[in-house]
């Protein structure tokens, strides 16, 4: 019987009881599942909420109906491909320039027909679009001159005050003077980059970590120390304590809940750790929690946010990967470094753009983002396990991938022959985009690995391009 004490729909709650019985394989592949009336009898449902719980697992991959024979279990997790390894980063100077591949890889952003598998964005089918309209059009209406004139230059206060409601979910107790405004969650980061270091400086990351991160950082003229980082949990804080010893190590960046590109989500006690530790060193944590609302799980993992003290870490984040990405709406909560980030937004963009602030935050306060991410998330759950599943079965044997809980992103190792730069522009020709692994470090690492999104509807036209891609794989054999 299935717990009425839930506040989860029945059918979800019957679903996910059956996927972790085929995720721990008491259900095989091939198994034949209780009929639709045999499940509604089992659970004292109705028929149609029966059916939900099948159809919810069947388009996630899991199962598949039979014509006049019922529905049978398709997703075997002993099939998935290995898991990656914890990486361990060489520090020797890059030779290769990567910045021609970033360039060629994002020249191809919006070029038509692309399967476009290098963009950790959400594609625009799964997005709210016509409700995301119409909170536009009342913002334009309900701004001071249509939206024309400057916000204040800590942000739009009514979005400062969603967001600070909004960090309940992730153990936050932010208040709307907390938080300062950003164009995008990028925006944000390179404002703390500024505010706390100099040219010089010494700054620690994750590796792999998201390319313009790295590029931003030594645009500014900083040292980026890349540390080993497991696929599961992150980086290790007797890691970073090394790394306090051995290097004058300025400020800390991670990406702690579904990193992009590793996928990890840093546990809580990690986490908790980590923020202690960089607090007795005196050593400022940047915190990109871009992914946190994106988790395939019962709850939000908590943010380090949530254990900091003292005001030592810097929150950062946006709805760039959630809900509109081209409005560029983001956020930092910059605890004691808040007066220092508030002078660098007003000396490089004085305010942000006021009209796609005030529509988010709008969109915010009624409750329509709850509604949506709870959608967002199933869709990009079952989008994993489809990916898990065909690169499992279209790729050659022996490659490595991760394993995300969240978030977009899937990272893939191949042979340690292949180039994964070389596969991109042979996929081009097949209009097939990837990111090569290169771009996301500063050493001559990761050649072999290729970072693939899942953010778009499972379609015929993905199952053939990953299909495709595997064969292009398979010829390097």
């Amino acid at each position: 019987m299935i717990n009425k004490d839930k506040g989860d729909h029945k059918y979800l709650l019957i679903s996910g009881n059956i996927e972790q019985q085929i995720m721990s394989r008491v259900l095989k592949i091939g198994d034949k599942l209780p009929s639709v009336r045999m499940l509604s009898d089992q659970h004292e449902i109705s028929v149609s909420t029966a059916l939900q719980a099948y159809y919810h697992l069947e388009g996630k991959g899991l199962i598949e109906s039979r014509p006049q024979s019922g529905y049978y279990v398709r997703f075997d997790p002993s099939r998935s491909p290995r898991k990656v390894e914890k990486s361990m980063p060489h520090q020797e100077i890059k030779t290769k320039e990567v910045e021609t591949i970033i360039g060629e890889v994002y020249d191809d952003f919006v070029s038509p027909d692309v399967v476009r598998f290098s963009l950790s964005v959400p594609a625009p089918e799964i997005l709210p679009l016509a409700r995301l309209n119409k909170a536009m059009m009342q913002a334009l209406r309900d701004l001071p001159a249509n939206g024309t004139q400057y916000e204040q230059v800590q942000g739009n206060g009514l979005l400062r005050r969603q967001v600070a409601r909004w960090s309940l979910e992730w153990g936050g107790h932010l208040q709307p003077d907390d938080i300062v405004t950003t164009a995008g969650c990028m925006n944000a980061i390179a404002y703390c980059l500024m505010a706390i270091t100099k040219p010089g400086d010494t700054i620690a990351v994750e590796s792999p970590v998201y390319f313009g991160t790295l590029r931003f950082a030594r645009s500014i003229g900083l040292n980026v120390l890349e540390l080993p980082t497991d696929p599961d949990t992150g980086v290790d804080p007797d890691d970073v304590k090394r790394a306090l010893r051995n290097h004058n190590i300025k400020a800390c960046f991670f990406v702690t809940n579904f990193s992009n590109p590793l996928g990890y989500c840093m546990p809580d006690e990690q986490k908790e750790a980590m923020v202690r530790l960089l607090s007795q060193h005196g050593v400022p944590l940047i915190e990109d929690d871009l992914y946190g609302d994106v988790y395939f799980g019962r709850s939000r993992p908590r943010s380090c946010k949530s254990f900091d003290e003292e005001g030592n870490v810097l929150w950062c984040s946006s709805i760039s990967k959630t809900l509109a990405p081209g409005y560029r709406v983001g956020w930092v909560a910059p605890g004691k470094y808040l007066k220092q980030v508030k002078h660098l937004k007003l000396y490089h963009s004085i305010t942000s753009p006021t009209a796609q602030q005030e529509a988010i935050a709008s969109f915010l306060a009624t409750g329509r983002y709850e509604h949506h991410l709870r959608k967002l998330r199933q869709t990009l759950h079952a989008n994993s396990l489809r990916f898990i599943q065909a690169i499992g079965e279209y790729f050659p044997p022996g490659i490595k991938m991760s394993d995300p809980k969240g978030g977009f992103i899937l990272w893939v190792e191949l042979d340690k022959h292949i180039d994964t730069y070389q596969l991109y522009r042979e996929a081009m020709q097949h209009k097939i985009s990837i990111a090569p692994g290169a771009m996301f470090s500063l050493h001559d690492r990761y050649q072999n690995c290729l970072r693939l999104s899942y953010g778009m509807q499972w379609t015929p036209q993905v199952d053939r391009a990953l299909r495709k891609l595997g064969e292009l794989i398979r010829n390097y054999e």
